[in-house]
């Protein structure tokens, strides 16, 4: 039933004090000068003026909601995480966002898509950050920021290039592989209840016995892979450009619960020395011949936010987010990210993002953190340093395990670091191309790639990405350069 005046509450400025007027403004007079003293007036400009936040430079555009992860699968022999053992059932956060696109670009670019989750354990969060692919498009971290700043927007004319995408892809040959999926059908999913989420790095887990393994994270989507071809996206992009935003929200509302099943595979701590590529190469899949998808558990989101702005756009995932039982690997792209997201936050959100609702454990928080803007949440301790002898909070030894740690493994490291004898950066691009595209996606990938070529790329670097895909399939790269010397 609508709510007439009488019923509505009174509205009041921001101390809580009732307002006299929405519509009229203090003036001198009926029609004369606004007053300075008009106190609401100015509140009401000030907070409009004030009301966003930066968006985020990478993954600005997004879509999220609540939900649980409960574990199906005894893994306990690998790892102690408390969110991994059998039974248990943990409150998450999920947000899924594409990756080059500013807040208000359509959902339906090709692009490929984040896929953020934060976890609230009994041993504070822990937070997965991962993308709808396994592998990614470079895989040192001194690379992330100009690989990001060649998809964005020209800094002369503020336009999106291709012919700067193509210039960076073709002189980066380990990005091929990225390329190569993202030119395919999972470029552009249907919707992101449709799209897969991967862990992408490799991540260390330890035992309760303090043994170690190396692991990948698979989100498997169970509603099923489905895509969009590039007309049905550009044709979205046009009339409903929030379209997966608009899906999940949808799909949550009327009770259809999105659900994902996690797997990993796992690599015992020692293969990683003579594997027969570096593991730790965000570039590279491990083959599921070597090492088979593992079941863990079930994901399903099924609560919508009350709120966007607070509880998405104010989320902050951060890989080093880490609870005992988990920890990171001598990857280098992880690594960076380890220092990169937390800063990010504090530049976007303020140092005291962590007391934010999204990003609150659900466990009391004994931290020597104190003040700075926007904080509202005291520290839980005696004095507000240590050591000190007034009872503050002091460091448990006995909560982590030595053997999470792999630094003490230089020389296991320095080997997977060394040249492995399929350690190029055509093998596993090529390998996708032959044995896991069928005819017709081998078809839409030329139509994809080719269509891409044909806007804005200049001769040279159109010289380089036709040899690049005949490095990555002889038959393909000919197709590609057939469907773009025709036009």
């Amino acid at each position: 039933m609508t709510q007439t005046p009488q019923q509505a509450p009174y509205t009041t400025n921001n101390a809580g004090v009732p307002v006299e007027s929405d519509e009229h403004s203090l003036t001198v007079g009926r029609d004369g000068p606004i007053l300075l003293h008009d106190h609401y007036l100015i509140e009401k400009m000030a907070q409009f003026n004030r009301e966003r936040v930066p968006e985020r430079v990478v993954h600005a555009k997004g879509a999220g909601a609540y939900g649980t992860f409960e574990v199906t699968n005894d893994v306990s022999q690998f790892t102690k995480a408390i969110v991994f053992q059998p039974g248990k059932r943990t409150d998450m956060l999920a947000r899924f966002s594409t990756v080059a696109g500013e807040q208000g670009s359509p959902d339906t670019w090709r692009d490929p898509r984040g896929f953020a989750l934060k976890f609230y354990t009994e041993v504070g969060n822990y937070d997965l950050v991962c993308n709808n692919t396994p592998i990614f498009f470079v895989r040192d971290t001194i690379k992330f920021q100009d690989f990001i700043r060649s998809q964005k927007r020209r800094p002369d004319n503020g336009l999106r290039d291709n012919d700067m995408q193509w210039d960076f892809w073709t002189l980066s040959p380990e990005s091929a592989h990225m390329v190569t999926w993202l030119m395919g059908d999972r470029g552009i999913p249907k919707t992101y209840r449709n799209m897969n989420g991967y862990g992408s790095h490799t991540y260390m887990w330890n035992n309760v016995d303090g043994e170690r393994f190396w692991i990948k994270y698979h989100f498997k989507t169970d509603q099923g892979i489905d895509f969009l071809t590039q007309e049905e996206a550009d044709h979205l992009a046009g009339v409903d450009p929030d379209v997966h935003r608009r899906d999940l929200y949808e799909a949550i509302e009327r009770g259809e619960h999105p659900s994902w099943t996690l797997y990993v595979q796992i690599m015992p701590f020692e293969d990683a020395a003579d594997y027969r590529f570096n593991p730790f190469d965000l570039t590279k899949v491990w083959p599921h011949g070597d090492y088979p998808l593992i079941e863990v558990g079930r994901m399903t989101l099924n609560q919508n936010p009350d709120n966007y702005f607070i509880h998405i756009e104010q989320a902050a995932f951060e890989p080093s987010n880490l609870i005992p039982g988990v920890s990171v690997s001598p990857d280098k792209m992880l690594l960076g990210r380890i220092f990169s997201y937390p800063d990010t936050h504090r530049y976007r959100i303020g140092p005291n993002y962590a007391q934010l609702p999204p990003n609150r454990p659900h466990v009391p928080v004994h931290s020597y953190a104190k003040d700075g803007p926007m904080r509202f949440d005291p520290a839980r301790v005696a004095a507000p340093y240590t050591p000190n002898s007034k009872g503050g909070p002091a460091v448990d030894p006995e909560q982590f395990d030595p053997a999470a740690g792999w630094a003490s493994a230089g020389e296991m490291v320095r080997n997977a670091y060394t040249l492995h004898r399929e350690d190029d950066d055509w093998g596993q691009p090529g390998t996708m191309v032959r044995q896991v595209l069928d005819d017709a996606a081998r078809d839409r990938l030329v139509s994809n790639v080719s269509g891409h070529l044909k806007q804005g790329v200049s001769r040279p670097v159109l010289d380089r990405a036709l040899q690049y895909w005949r490095n990555i399939d002889k038959e393909i790269g000919d197709r590609i350069a057939h469907s773009v010397d025709r036009s």
